[in-house]
């Protein structure tokens, strides 16, 4: 049977990457972001791509996504649950509550929707279970600096993948996080061109697909097996001894 998985924030970056290594890989993917435009472009060139336009801090939208996923692909084996922005970099001193709560609503609060919604169907279909991978970051373990918002969501992520792993066992739901750390996306891009312009060296780069297929990696486990944590990085980038 081929197996189904839902991507959100996949019109680009990583999420963008996770969904074509998965549709190379054979499998359903539902591609969720807010743009349409590049989310219909993949799904031109591939049969087995559902493009999902919504935006994921709408917790209705999240719920109609879901039921449109499941009438068209029939269940829900897994979800990357991926869409994140970085928000305003600063101190604690430099953002506002207002930046804090744009962060937030993307970061945790979507995250939050995205992961019940997965959850309610995974518990309800025959046969049930499923599997739900949360995007943590490097962040979630050590801060960069100037990255409170960002930091501050990303820690709150391993308590939502901790909470939901251990409901989820009585229904066959396996949840996991994935922390990467500097895959070469454009987010990172742009942090680096913040640091160059600043007259520091940039930090150290990944292919984005070597995360992506982590991710996949992950999601073909049986459900009897789980990655609880998995961290993927640029080999040199100062994570050992950060801070």
């Amino acid at each position: 049977m081929t197996k189904t998985i839902l991507i959100t924030g996949a019109s680009s970056g990583i999420g963008h990457a996770t969904a074509e290594v998965f549709l190379d890989a054979g499998w359903i993917v539902g591609l969720v972001a807010r743009r349409a435009e590049p989310l219909e472009a993949l799904a031109a060139r591939f049969d087995s791509a559902i493009a999902l336009p919504a935006d994921v801090t709408d917790g209705c939208a999240v719920e109609a996504v879901f039921d449109a996923f499941t009438d068209q692909a029939g269940r829900v084996d897994a979800i990357f649950n991926n869409a994140g922005i970085f928000g305003k970099p600063g101190a604690i001193d430099e953002v506002t509550v207002g930046d804090f709560s744009d962060v937030v609503d993307v970061n945790l609060t979507a995250m939050f929707a995205v992961a019940r919604a997965a959850y309610i169907r995974m518990r309800d279909q025959s046969p049930k279970g499923g599997r739900i991978i949360n995007n943590g970051s490097i962040a979630a373990h050590v801060p960069r600096e100037r990255s409170a918002n960002y930091t501050i969501t990303k820690h709150a992520i391993t308590g939502l993948t901790k909470a939901i792993s251990l409901d989820g066992r009585a229904h066959d739901i396996a949840c996991s996080q994935i922390d990467i750390g500097n895959a070469e996306t454009q987010m990172v891009r742009d942090l680096n061109a913040r640091l160059v312009a600043e007259g520091k060296e940039p930090n150290p780069v990944m292919d984005v697909k070597d995360a992506a297929r982590m991710v996949l990696q992950m999601a073909e486990l049986p459900l009897s097996a789980n990655v609880q944590f998995a961290t993927i990085m640029a080999t040199k980038m100062p994570y050992i001894g950060r801070g």
